[in-house]
């Protein structure tokens, strides 16, 4: 992204451009487009609510707490920033590199980490798609970041401008061969964008989830971040509408077809290609092929996470896990019968402990104390119910393929 031509006079230029410019915002019911997609949209419903279902309330919280970091890992890779979940997870333990460079970049994960629980505490509930939604995204973001990520720099002149988190831009960028609007058109196209997705029924939503990422992006409305608060939108969208509970995101799809995904956004900037292209101003077809992709992808997620944590093949890894580490001696025996109880109930009183192994209630207290402190079990409090936890240093062995493994 290049800023380009600052108002000198400190008016914020405005180009007086109709919001009709970035129309189709919705795949049109009469489209020829349309039902292929709907069929999309229904088959990822089904598959994302079977899945969720499936799995124990226990679970549910590890594993999606799990999926943020997955989240983050793979969003701050699509913009360039390849912080591995376990540099993640030691930052949310207070652990920074003392690498400049990669604690800014761990600072920068941790504030995407933030800002994802606090989506899926309900924060961003009703409001995804909402200008007042969206520059809090921004700001939360962003307030965040070390000051070295605050700033951007134009390649030419190398003249810097800073971030202001929440703020909308007050310059001309251009972002590749893309030239956003004016920066006085932005609040315009804002409210325009608010209105139409924020108003869309469940299906709807769904389908046009991709339509709103893109137009977001074609908008532009922040200095920078623009990416990252498209993607936390998506994924607080696609979170309400098919209830996800969290423990799936598009976010690895993206940023494993990468060079895919950058493609379908360019062809999307592109104007209506001939008179069966749509009616509006951008290609409608392209909208639609963008579309298809990103609902794929989430398809996709939704079976390569259900593969992943398969009853019989995630427990089968946990117990192998457990056997190697007892042999070790890291872990006291008896461990692997206190996480298959976790997983399969979901929750397992701290109370069940002693019958479940045919053990005394200290020994039971040293078995639980030596899996909090691997990481693998997790608590409210001391006497709260014990829940599954899912580490990124053991994500390799638990659930192979989430993301690469930490070098060396």
């Amino acid at each position: 992204m290049i800023p380009v031509n600052p108002a000198v006079s400190g008016e914020i230029e405005d180009h007086g451009e109709r919001t009709a410019l970035m129309g189709p915002l919705v795949i049109a019911e009469g489209s020829r487009h349309r039902a292929e997609l709907t069929d999309l949209v229904v088959e990822l419903a089904t598959r994302s609510a079977g899945f969720r279902r499936s799995l124990p309330g226990g679970v549910l919280t590890g594993l999606a707490t799990l999926v943020r970091a997955m989240n983050c890992y793979y969003s701050n890779l699509i913009e360039g920033h390849n912080t591995h979940p376990v540099d993640i997870e030691r930052a949310l333990q207070g652990d920074y590199s003392a690498e400049p460079e990669q604690r800014d970049l761990q600072l920068e994960a941790k504030a995407h980490i933030e800002v994802q629980e606090w989506i899926d505490s309900g924060g961003l509930k009703g409001r995804a798609v909402t200008v007042a939604g969206l520059t809090e995204t921004h700001r939360r973001f962003c307030q965040m970041l070390p000051d070295a990520l605050r700033w951007i720099e134009e390649p030419d002149t190398k003249e810097r401008a800073a971030v202001i988190p929440g703020a909308l831009r007050e310059r001309h960028v251009r972002v590749g061969r893309h030239s956003p609007v004016s920066p006085g058109a932005v609040p315009r196209f804002l409210d325009r964008f608010e209105a139409v997705y924020s108003r869309l029924g469940t299906t709807d939503t769904i389908l046009a989830s991709a339509a709103a990422h893109h137009r977001l992006l074609w908008i532009h409305p922040f200095l920078d971040g623009n990416g990252r608060v498209a993607r936390l939108m998506s994924y607080a969208m696609l979170r309400d509408a098919l209830d996800t509970g969290g423990v799936w995101s598009i976010a690895r799809g993206l940023g494993r077809q990468a060079d895919n995904y950058k493609a379908h956004l360019a062809a999307c900037d592109l104007s209506r290609r001939n008179d069966l292209d749509g009616r509006g101003n951008l290609s409608e077809e392209a909208l639609a092929e963008f579309t298809q992709f990103f609902l794929r992808l989430c398809i996709d997620q939704v079976r390569f996470m259900e593969g992943l944590v398969a009853p019989g093949r995630l427990h089968g890894r946990i117990m192998v896990w457990a056997e190697e580490e007892a042999r070790a001696g890291t872990l006291p025996p008896k461990s692997g019968a206190v996480l298959e109880a976790v997983l399969f109930r979901g929750e397992l009183p701290r109370g069940d402990l002693p019958n479940l192994l045919g053990i005394k209630e200290r020994q039971a207290r040293r078995v639980t104390s030596a899996l909090l402190k691997h990481g693998v079990l997790q608590s409210d409090s001391s006497r709260a119910p014990l829940r599954l936890a899912f580490p990124a240093r053991l994500a390799s062995r638990w659930l192979p393929g989430l993301f690469p493994e930490a070098a060396d």
